[in-house]
């Protein structure tokens, strides 16, 4: 990376850094990502923990499901990032926080099994049913 990668929540309260690449990048139409959001869908951005620091005040943690905690601004409620025990080095940060969030589209939709009926998927991206990890995408058309 040639410049570091930052954001933070909506009232500015926690704010974080991370000076690595991205893993990946996704669209998580899961049941859990819907419900600690309150969207119907969520952008993720996985980083490495080694290269992610916050910076400025911290979150507070919810543990959304077993082995999953979830961080957000304990202030105004911005939902800020993902860690699962099994995955302990990496971190999912939710793109939309990311000051330059536009440089950062998914190029995965994941859980579209849960999708919303009306929620729309876009058909440039691949689609997973469930998780991505070791799966295959589902094959074109054959999605919900």
């Amino acid at each position: 990376m040639d410049r570091p990668i930052e954001g933070g929540c909506l009232c500015g309260a926690v704010r974080y850094r991370t000076s690595g690449a991205p893993l990946a990048r996704t669209l998580c139409h899961c049941r859990s990502c819907r419900r600690a959001s309150g969207a119907a869908a969520v952008a993720w951005v996985v980083f490495r923990t080694d290269d992610f620091a916050f910076v400025e005040g911290a979150p507070a943690e919810f543990s959304s499901s077993p082995g999953v905690v979830r961080g957000f601004c304990s202030q105004c409620g911005t939902p800020l990032t993902y860690r699962r025990a099994t995955k302990g080095d990496t971190i999912d940060v939710t793109t939309a926080t990311l000051d330059a969030a536009n440089d950062f589209a998914p190029t995965k939709e994941i859980w579209v099994e849960h999708k919303l009926a009306w929620a729309c998927l876009n058909d440039t991206l691949p689609h997973y049913a469930g998780s991505s990890t070791g799966a295959s995408p589902l094959p074109s058309g054959d999605t919900p």
